[in-house]
């Protein structure tokens, strides 16, 4: 996609990362309290009002990588072959959006430590798991899982699964591969939605 995407926007995704860097460094570093958008325009080089153009509000700029990672699994699920089941798809789909170095995982690490030191990340965070949960519902429905209630019982059982997996990987201390943890989490709990 980004091939396709012309200098405009290519600079505009790119304020949008370094905007989305600087608060969540800013707020590993201060505290989420402690960092104001203004704090967070200054390090990545913008102004105030620049900063408005691309976030409302200085939880949006942390918890934006969040969202694109969300959106790129979703698009990933509903991408994997009509025949798989889907449990197997969005399995599937973990597997292909998984790096083999542990980065994207890290920085879900990263803001999920927030997130549980800062009431307002937390509820953005909690926002933001809905929306995925709803997704992936309607990508589940659209396999014809069958029932009304069984895409999102699919679609919240998965999610459980993955922050279950995460969360373990976090009291480790980010020790084991999640990758690994995420495989047996999924197959513990896999049998009734293959």
């Amino acid at each position: 996609m980004e091939s396709t995407m012309g200098l405009r926007e290519r600079k505009k995704a790119a304020t949008r990362q370094a905007v989305h860097e600087a608060a969540l460094r800013l707020t590993v570093e201060h505290g989420l309290d402690h960092v104001t958008v203004e704090a967070v325009a200054d390090a990545a080089g913008i102004s105030r009002r620049t900063f408005s153009n691309y976030f409302t509000t200085k939880e949006d700029a942390v918890l934006w990588g969040e969202e694109r990672q969300i959106s790129t699994f979703v698009q990933a699920v509903r991408g994997r072959p009509a025949g798989e089941s889907a449990w197997a798809a969005m399995r599937a789909a973990v597997h292909a959006l998984s790096p083999a170095s542990g980065s994207p995982e890290r920085e879900w690490a990263v803001r999920t430590r927030l997130a549980m030191r800062h009431p307002s990340l937390l509820a953005r965070q909690l926002g933001n798991h809905a929306m995925l949960e709803h997704e992936l519902a309607e990508a589940a429905a659209e396999r014809g899982t069958g029932g009304s209630a069984r895409p999102r019982v699919i679609a919240a059982a998965f999610l459980s699964a993955l922050r279950i997996a995460m969360y373990q990987w976090i009291e480790d201390d980010l020790s084991r591969d999640p990758r690994v943890l995420i495989d047996e989490i999924l197959d513990e709990m896999s049998e009734p939605f293959v």
